[in-house]
């Protein structure tokens, strides 16, 4: 008799491989009529199917991975990240100054060479800046 489709049927259910289930023979008739997972869940849990345990070696520890220049990740340094962000910020708000219309094109020339120079420690010292113009 040929029970493939119970077998392939209670791996999948069962979430381990058509190796490791193990019908038993005595209660192969109720194997048989088993049609749904929930019947081959219900047949687990009676002993009727059975999963054998994994086969196979024991873990060996992790293999020593060198650290290769290929693998050495630099760390940006910090001052530089905190460069990064508020130029970023104030080059946002200087756009949009000039698509208000608000400054002139020689004006965000200065304040931009300024920015670059970190002459502006916040945004508020840049309000400051540019209300001192007008």
């Amino acid at each position: 008799m040929k029970l493939d489709k119970k077998k392939q049927l209670a791996a999948r259910t069962l979430n381990v491989g058509k190796n490791r289930i193990i019908f038993v023979q005595s209660r192969l008739d109720e194997i048989k009529e088993a049609i749904t997972k929930q019947d081959i869940r219900d047949l687990h849990k009676g002993g009727a199917i059975i999963v054998k345990k994994v086969k196979g070696r024991k873990k060996v520890g992790q293999k020593n991975k060198n650290r290769t220049p290929g693998n050495i990740r630099k760390k940006i340094n910090k001052r530089k990240q905190d460069y990064v962000k508020m130029t970023r910020k104030l080059r946002v708000y200087i756009s949009e100054l000039k698509n208000q219309k608000r400054l002139t094109v020689e004006q965000i020339r200065e304040i931009r060479k300024k920015i670059r120079n970190r002459v502006f420690k916040s945004k508020a010292s840049l309000k400051e800046y540019i209300g001192g113009l007008k």
